[in-house]
């Protein structure tokens, strides 16, 4: 009873509202930090092509070892939150992220290139676990959803980064030291945030805290891991909405295209469309939680993505097309914040199993998603594909709506 007591002062110490207001903002900006980091690298891909004198295959298997090095971190970052806390986790990422930016752009090496990108992917996954788990404590304390809006800013830094180095390069800045400005625009933002992120002690009290009435463990019973259930169940759910947002990622452009007749330089309109719509809705997003419960939020988005797609697909307009894409982003924009809440509060599970795992599987559908549809187009259509995602939403509703743990 004397630990439990001194334990609560000393949350009562460190968590008053302007700390909790400081460690949100935080939050976000180093979710900012990660979108821009990653979207950054997209403007690259050509001058890494050219550079390194790579045919369609080759540059295909380059780009795999990103994905990799995401995907074999993912899991290793849970232990590495609970041992180190997630704020070392996120400023190390972060600033391995910002240090290797550059070195795409320079390395003529294919081998060197590979490398570098591997590690790149590796603190993208390592960043990407650390800073949700961060969030769903912050969460905790603040006492109303923010998983949407953190999640807004995530995708603010991905439209940053996917057009600020090209716009620095066209008001004539030389292309190295346009990313370098990025990088160091990054680290900046990362050294001058650590100290309003929680450090390791508190993340664990506040975690101790909250699972003492949300996880119910019982004394010498060990939590849950990935095998549980109900981890499954919201990872196959994040599966699918990942899937669902890298095939508009991949395919839009071509889709708007080869199907609806629309000029080169217009085809990612499409996507920048989907982008724009899913940032601004998830800025609201949290609000909506409230209002609607985030079981109507993702029954109701995955719905509105579903029917967007399909305007997309049938109306023979390209506006049509372009309208659906922004259908689609309205309705997704939040469901993936609702299962990383939902994975927070699942009995008898440490986060730091929960979000791992679920982030793990969820981007595996990212990967995989473009091969699958790939797969569909090739002896079906592209059409046809992007009809199969829309089916796949229309389950999740349902599946979800049967067997959602989110309420």
């Amino acid at each position: 009873m004397e630990e439990q007591s001194a334990y609560n002062t000393n949350v009562n110490q460190v968590t008053p509202t302007g700390d909790v207001l400081k460690a949100r903002l935080a939050t976000q900006l180093i979710f900012l930090v990660c979108g821009l980091g990653m979207a950054s690298w997209a403007p690259m891909v050509p001058f890494a092509k050219d550079r390194l004198a790579l045919n369609d295959a080759s540059l295909g298997l380059l780009l795999l070892l990103l994905g990799a090095g995401s995907m074999l971190m993912m899991p290793t970052s849970g232990w590495l939150v609970s041992r180190f806390g997630s704020r070392l986790v996120m400023a190390c990422a972060a600033l391995i992220m910002a240090l290797t930016l550059p070195l795409l752009l320079l390395l003529t090496s294919t081998t060197a290139m590979a490398i570098t990108l591997f590690v790149f992917g590796s603190a993208i996954g390592a960043i990407d676990v650390a800073m949700n788990a961060h969030g769903l404590q912050v969460q905790n304390l603040y006492g109303k959803p923010i998983m949407s809006s953190l999640h807004g800013l995530f995708s603010i830094g991905g439209l940053f980064g996917s057009l600020s180095l090209g716009f620095l390069i066209k008001l004539g800045l030389n292309p190295i030291y346009a990313i370098i400005s990025i990088a160091l625009l990054m680290m900046l933002i990362t050294l001058i945030q650590y100290k309003h992120l929680f450090p390791a002690d508190v993340e664990r009290l506040v975690m101790t805290r909250f699972s003492s009435t949300t996880e119910k463990l019982t004394e010498g019973k060990q939590p849950a891991g990935w095998l549980h259930g109900s981890v499954l169940f919201l990872g196959i759910m994040c599966f699918a909405i990942f899937l669902a947002e890298g095939s508009i990622l991949d395919w839009s452009a071509i889709f708007l295209r080869d199907t609806k007749g629309i000029n080169v330089e217009l085809a990612g309109a499409g996507y920048a469309a989907f982008s724009i719509a899913m940032a601004t809705m998830r800025l609201v997003g949290d609000k909506l939680v409230v209002r609607l419960t985030s079981k109507t939020v993702v029954v109701g988005g995955s719905l509105v993505g579903a029917v967007g797609l399909l305007i997309a697909i049938l109306s023979p307009w390209v506006w049509g097309g372009l309208v659906g894409f922004v259908l689609l982003g309205l309705g997704v924009a939040n469901i993936v914040p609702v299962f990383f809440s939902a994975a927070g509060r699942l009995p008898g599970i440490m986060p730091t199993v929960s979000i791992p795992a679920i982030t793990t599987i969820g981007y595996t559908g990212l990967l995989a998603g473009p091969a699958l549809l790939g797969f569909i187009a090739y002896y079906f259509s592209l059409s046809m594909a992007l009809s199969f995602i829309a089916l796949l939403l229309v389950l999740v509703a349902l599946v979800y709506q049967i067997k959602g743990t989110a309420n």
